[in-house]
């Protein structure tokens, strides 16, 4: 996958604070949006990069807390750091639990800060990469003719060849050809291998159903 821009968002209702921010984040070479509400940020249309999002608890409109229970529902992966000069032990142990990468009390330490961003940034180009791998993965699967796919479907369930050919009403040798031709399109190394890779699909694409054997 190749290097793209980092951005950090920043929500914060204290305008001189967020200045600072920006001048911190821009000095280690990052991209800076500042932000004055959740409101806003919901409405963004962000770029497919590298991104986390620094926030206050208290927020005017949505709280912190509330956007990311929002995000969560909406399953938006983007890593969260909390900065509060009000926050407390239950507010620490909920955002944590909900996947924050940190939870910042202010004044806080430049570098725990720049720290706590590096983080958020790599888990979230962690998270590209994976999703980069489920397109190429899907792309390769959709490449596959219908007899490959079923082929693929029965072995993958631990159906030998035998019973493969007798359920689809082929010979076993087809079989074979259509698991090998299918395991080439797959990248498979090994039974082992494409089985994964069905057991990846069906687990991060909604729309991949594995048909058992009736």
């Amino acid at each position: 996958m190749p290097e793209l821009r980092s951005m950090v968002f920043v929500i914060e209702n204290d305008r001189s604070l967020r200045q600072e921010l920006r001048r911190l984040i821009y000095s280690v070479g990052l991209r800076v949006q500042l932000l004055e509400s959740a409101e806003e940020f919901l409405g963004l249309q962000r770029e497919d990069v590298p991104s986390c999002l620094l926030l206050d608890v208290r927020l005017s409109g949505i709280s912190g807390l509330e956007l990311q229970r929002r995000l969560g529902g909406a399953h938006n992966k983007i890593p969260l750091i909390f900065i509060t000069s009000h926050g407390d032990v239950s507010m620490s142990v909920t955002a944590m639990k909900a996947g924050a990468v940190d939870f910042l009390q202010k004044p806080f330490r430049d570098q725990e800060l720049l720290d706590a961003v590096c983080l958020g940034l790599e888990r979230d180009r962690s998270r590209l990469e994976l999703c980069e791998e489920d397109r190429m993965l899907q792309s390769r699967f959709e490449s596959l003719t219908v007899r490959e796919r079923e082929v693929v479907m029965l072995v993958t369930l631990g159906m030998p060849n035998k019973m493969t050919a007798d359920k689809i009403g082929i010979g076993e040798n087809t079989v074979k050809v259509h698991r090998h031709r299918a395991m080439e399109k797959m990248q498979a190394q090994s039974l082992a291998d494409l089985v994964r890779m069905v057991a990846r699909l069906a687990t991060t694409q909604s729309s991949f159903r594995l048909a058992r054997p009736a």
